[in-house]
């Protein structure tokens, strides 16, 4: 859509393009994830967060329809390498042990989204859009949320892990 931005609010056009591709495949990449892994408390929270994430994909896309804009399909150039590498990191891994390399992968990826979304937040409540501001607010809270649930489940997946090494 964009050649070169020019102004703040094509940076945010831009940049809120990139999340809903980043939120479109990220709902593609959970669905996988309830597949490979061993726990079905995992396949519960990967479904219960794309769920989450297809909430997340029409607030952005509302958020462009209250700026008058239609849906930008920015690439997210970062989300297809952190794919990659988990895709990488899971062939390489026993397993038994897989459900700990897709905890890692799954928190890489919340800290990302938490990120992108501190700073569309941030710049729609400059650009004075508190409608479009609260929308991915909403967003930023569920991937927080999300983020501990990850760490929950990653910290007690790890202890029973080194539990086994050490029996």
């Amino acid at each position: 859509m964009f050649e070169k931005l020019n102004t703040p609010e094509e940076i945010f056009s831009f940049k809120l393009g990139s999340a809903l591709s980043m939120e479109t495949e990220i709902a593609e990449m959970l669905n996988k994830l309830q597949q490979e892994t061993n726990r079905q408390e995992l396949r519960q929270l990967f479904r219960t967060h794309a769920e989450e994430t297809h909430q997340h994909i029409r607030n952005i896309e509302e958020s462009f329809r209250l700026l008058g804009e239609e849906p930008d399909d920015s690439p997210c150039p970062v989300i297809q390498a952190l794919e990659k590498d988990g895709n990488a990191a899971m062939k390489k891994t026993d397993e038994d042990i897989v459900d700990a390399v897709i905890l890692a992968g799954a928190t890489e990826v919340e800290h990302y989204e938490i990120a992108v979304y501190e700073t569309l937040v941030t710049n729609a409540e400059a650009r004075g859009a508190t409608d479009v501001a609260a929308l991915l607010r909403q967003n930023l809270q569920q991937e927080q949320a999300a983020l501990q649930k990850v760490r929950r489940a990653a910290q007690r997946i790890s202890h029973e892990g080194y539990a086994k090494i050490a029996a």
